[in-house]
């Protein structure tokens, strides 16, 4: 096994290159076992033990299979193996027993904002203050001044060929019907989890047909939000930002975009002029 340094350098070699991994260490052993309390093991997103040792066999299958599920939900887990049962634990029958906690070291998730304007100017800040990776393409360069901690900017990108989204990330596009459609569907044809467009109901609609005709499914077509934003009555370019910020974490956190449980209802503002 690695020394711990070693380890260490290697979780920063994956996080430098933005790949998502999992670390496995051994909190508890009883009986008798191969690995022990303190050994580690480094797993990346499909599920190869990179480094380390936590056990071999079943043992490690075992570890690995939780390293995946770590990473589909982001959840920390605490998972108890059996060495000693044949029938319920993981079938090598070593006389012990063992605990290993998992954990996930997930990337920031993308946030690719595609156009100009104040709403983009909004929600690259909004991006920013809640943590994800803000990429701003712009034509023909972004403005650095009007994208502070912006992570990456991209400019005299006319076929969006660097537009590369992974998973997990979102898209917006504003570009206001220019290339909008190549856009969108260079961002369709990527792993991201949302798409949205900021355009009318009548714009959407367009763009709904033509992404049908280049071939899109209803389920990669159920990826777009078109228009873009919750319906909180958003009228500034700041609300509408907040709007489109707010979609994009509901859906990466499963939420409903309601009141939330057991909230009570108040009455509406009135404006202040």
């Amino acid at each position: 096994m690695p020394d711990g340094s070693a380890l260490v350098e290697r979780m920063a070699a994956l996080a430098g290159r933005g790949e998502p991994h999992v670390l496995a260490t051994v909190v508890e052993t009883m009986g008798s076992t191969s690995a022990h309390a303190g050994d580690k093991a480094l797993i990346n997103a499909a599920g190869t033990v990179l480094a380390g040792w936590v056990g071999g066999g079943c043992a490690e299958s075992t570890v690995r299979q939780a390293a995946l599920d770590c990473l589909a939900d982001g959840t920390p887990r605490l998972i108890g193996l059996d060495l000693d049962d044949e029938v319920l634990g993981v079938g090598m029958p070593c006389g012990g027993t063992m605990r290993v906690f998992v954990e996930a070291f997930l990337p920031p998730p993308g946030l690719w904002l595609v156009g100009h304007g104040r709403v983009v100017e909004s929600l690259s800040r909004f991006g920013v203050e809640l943590g994800f990776r803000v990429i701003v393409s712009d034509t023909p360069a972004p403005d650095a001044a009007r994208y502070p901690g912006a992570a990456g900017l991209i400019g005299d990108d006319y076929q969006f060929a660097r537009l590369q989204p992974q998973h997990g990330d979102a898209v917006v596009i504003a570009t206001q019907h220019k290339g909008d459609h190549l856009s969108a569907v260079r961002a369709l044809r990527s792993p991201a989890g949302c798409v949205a467009i900021i355009a009318s109901r009548k714009r959407a609609g367009l763009m709904r047909d033509f992404l049908r005709v280049e071939g899109f499914s209803g389920d990669e077509l159920a990826r777009l939000r078109a228009p873009a934003g919750l319906d909180i009555w958003a009228h500034t370019p700041e609300e509408i930002a907040l709007s489109i910020i707010g979609e994009i974490v509901m859906r990466r956190r499963g939420g409903h975009g309601g009141p939330r449980r057991g909230a009570t209802t108040a009455p509406a503002m009135a404006e202040t002029g």
